[in-house]
């Protein structure tokens, strides 16, 4: 609706043109009042998004972001891809994610690519289904600020899933002064990522470490123990 303010003036000026009066009239249109989206509205985008989004897990740890998007583009087209990786060493965690523009491009990248291999790995491909959901992983967080970083230190893979950090300070403490222990996690979970790291305060530790457990029995698997 217009709205009309008026004040004394000898001349109004509307435009190019100017009109004797003794009123200036000055009119402001009020647009349509927008209504913001609900909350629905952005988790039913949210959730459509999600969908789109597809986990690949079991990658070699050489692939990048890049190759990645190479290889997901061969059937349809690719959004983003992204590999993650360890944060303390730098390594692929041998998994990502890619976000393909359409359902029939996520239809078609499980069919094609799901139990294929590349670098001699099987992959796995599926839909995340939904976004990570954020969880009460305040004693995992504490675990987290407790590491002890060091230039001392082994990575350990291939660990089962019921390995924690303080089994594997436990088991290298055999071994060596351990400063810390930490099993990776899947970001926003409390879901192993199957490896971890463990710091020394010293290299002759390191080196009974790897002589030591490399290879050795954990939980019923055979780890792998090098220098990180």
């Amino acid at each position: 609706m217009a709205s009309l303010s008026s004040s004394l003036s000898p001349t109004s000026h509307i435009g190019f043109f100017s009109t004797p009066t003794h009123r200036a009239v000055s009119i402001s249109m009020a647009g349509p009042k927008t209504r913001r989206p609900s909350r629905s509205f952005f988790s039913i985008v949210a959730v459509a998004e999600a969908k789109k989004r597809l986990y690949v897990g079991n990658i070699p740890r050489d692939v990048t972001n890049d190759q990645l998007t190479k290889i997901f583009a061969e059937h349809g087209s690719v959004e983003k891809a992204e590999v993650m990786y360890d944060k303390y060493s730098g390594r692929s965690r041998r998994f990502g994610f890619v976000t393909m523009s359409t359902f029939e491009d996520v239809n078609a990248a499980i069919e094609k690519l799901n139990d294929t291999e590349i670098g001699g790995r099987k992959i796995k491909v599926n839909v995340t289904e939904k976004p990570l959901q954020p969880v009460d992983l305040s004693l995992l967080q504490a675990e987290e600020s407790g590491f002890v970083d060091s230039p001392y230190k082994v990575y350990v893979g291939n660990l089962a899933k019921t390995v924690t950090s303080e089994l594997l300070k436990k088991l290298f403490s055999e071994k060596g002064e351990v400063l810390g222990a930490k099993v990776s996690r899947v970001p926003g979970t409390s879901k192993s990522s199957g490896f971890g790291f463990v710091t020394f305060s010293s290299e002759e530790a390191v080196q009974e470490a790897i002589s030591s457990f490399n290879n050795a029995l954990l939980e019923g698997q055979k780890i792998r123990v090098n220098k990180a």
